[in-house]
C-alpha cells in the first residue's frame, strides 16, 4: 500500500507542470503557441532525466541512489512521452486546421518533431512489466529508439529556435554520462587485459 501511495505521489509531481499548463490555457492566461515551448522542453528534460541513470550508475557504481534512479526511470519516459503528447495537443490547438498541418509538414523543424514522436511511442506503448516479460531481450532493443528520439528532438527544437544554445545545454549531461560511461568501459577493459 506504501508503495502505492508514493507511486501515485511521484506521478502527481510529474503531472503538476502539465496540469498548470492546461489550467492556464483552459482559463484563456495563455495562446495555446505559448504553451509549444514549456511542454516540449519538460518532454526533453524528463527524457534525459530517464537516460542518465544508466551510464552514471555505470561508470560511478550501482548504489542506493542509483537504484532508486534506475527504478523510476520508466516513469520518467513514459512521462517524457505525455509532454511530447501535449506538446503535440497545443500544437493542434494552436495551427486549428488539418489542412494548415498539411502545408508545414514538409519543413525540416516541422517533420522532425512527428518523426521524435513517432520514435517515443513504441517505447512508450511498451513500458510495463508484462511487455518486458513477453519480449525479453527485444524490449530493450526496442526502448533504444528514446536515443534517435531525444537527438531528432533536439534538431526539431534546434529547427524552430535558430539556437542551438539551449538544446545543447539540456543535452550536455547525457553527453558527459556517455563520455563517463566510455571512459570506465575503457578502463575495465585495460584492467581485464593485464590481468590475462
Amino acid at each position: 500500500m506504501k508503495n502505492h501511495v508514493i507511486k501515485g505521489l511521484f506521478w502527481l509531481l510529474l503531472s503538476l507542470p502539465a496540469i498548470l499548463m492546461v489550467r492556464s490555457f483552459l482559463q484563456d492566461d495563455v495562446l495555446a503557441m505559448d504553451m509549444l515551448h514549456p511542454s516540449g522542453e519538460t518532454a526533453v528534460r524528463l527524457m534525459i532525466l530517464a537516460m542518465l541513470p544508466g551510464p552514471l550508475s555505470e561508470f560511478f557504481g550501482l548504489n542506493r541512489f542509483f537504484k532508486g534512479w534506475l527504478k523510476i526511470r520508466r516513469n520518467l519516459g513514459v512521462a517524457a512521452f505525455g509532454y511530447a503528447m501535449l506538446h503535440l495537443i497545443f500544437y493542434i490547438f494552436d495551427m486549428n486546421s488539418v489542412v494548415a498541418m498539411l502545408e508545414e509538414f514538409t519543413i525540416p523543424g516541422i517533420w522532425t518533431g512527428w518523426l521524435s514522436l513517432l520514435l517515443m511511442l513504441l517505447p512508450a506503448l511498451i513500458s510495463f512489466d508484462f511487455a518486458m516479460r513477453r519480449l525479453g531481450r527485444n524490449w530493450k532493443n526496442i526502448q533504444r529508439l528514446v536515443y534517435p528520439a531525444l537527438i531528432i528532438g533536439l534538431v526539431h527544437w534546434i529547427l524552430l529556435d535558430w539556437a542551438w544554445q539551449p538544446a545543447m545545454v539540456h543535452l550536455a549531461p547525457l553527453m558527459i554520462a556517455w563520455i563517463l560511461r566510455y571512459i570506465g568501459r575503457r578502463r575495465r577493459h585495460r584492467t581485464q587485459r593485464s590481468m590475462t
